[in-house]
């Protein structure tokens, strides 16, 4: 699809910008990590990208470097106790989420597109399989981070990515682009920890922790 090159290019050319316009922003975000608690600046976690091929995808870290490793969020006994305070604030921001500003530039994700899913939530991967969204990019944010978020569960999320693919193009994007302005200022269907219920419901975890 000629789009998707046109897409990929402007993913390059506007991630640099980014990049260094965000640069002052990265380094006063990496000084407050550095003090507020011991450990990386960065966080990688493994993710699926296109055609369900893995990458390591980058975060500010968010949590205290003793957090039990590959335990869900919300099934931490004390969720608040493990994550750092400026993570707090990094959540709450979606500040965190940043650094995937170098996984845009790589190739490995897309400014806009279905965001991509742990290696193993076998359940998201086989539902968006349903609807062709595991075949282009993931992206930093797309249709079902402004239509939910953390509150979706998963037949929905997917069925929203789904929707992505199928409308895949400069409108939808700018769409999806501004739309997540507005979803992170007002935190629309965010959940602290990563957990949240829709029709009583439980969503995947948010992250995993070890952040």
């Amino acid at each position: 699809m000629f789009y998707l090159k046109i897409k990929r290019l402007m993913d390059s050319i506007i991630s640099l910008i980014a990049l260094i316009l965000l640069s002052p922003l990265f380094l006063i975000l990496i000084i407050a990590i550095k003090i507020d608690s011991r450990g990386p600046v960065l966080f990688k976690q493994k993710r699926v990208g296109r055609h369900k091929s893995y990458f390591n995808i980058l975060k500010f870290r968010t949590m205290r470097i003793d957090t039990p490793k590959d335990t869900p969020t919300h099934m931490l006994e004390n969720p608040d106790y493990w994550i750092t305070r400026v993570g707090k604030f990094l959540r709450k921001t979606s500040l965190d989420e940043l650094p995937q500003i170098f996984n845009i530039i790589k190739g490995d994700m897309s400014i806009i597109g279905p965001r991509p899913a742990l290696w193993n939530q076998y359940d998201l991967i086989d539902e968006r399989d349903k609807f062709g969204a595991n075949n282009i990019l993931p992206g930093l944010t797309g249709w079902a981070q402004i239509n939910g978020r953390d509150e979706l569960p998963i037949d929905v999320k997917a069925k929203l990515d789904g929707e992505y693919v199928n409308k895949i193009g400069f409108s939808m994007d700018v769409k999806c682009f501004f739309g997540t302005f507005i979803a992170v200022l007002k935190r629309d269907g965010v959940v602290e920890g990563g957990t949240g219920t829709l029709g009583h419901r439980k969503t995947v975890n948010k992250e995993t922790a070890g952040q």
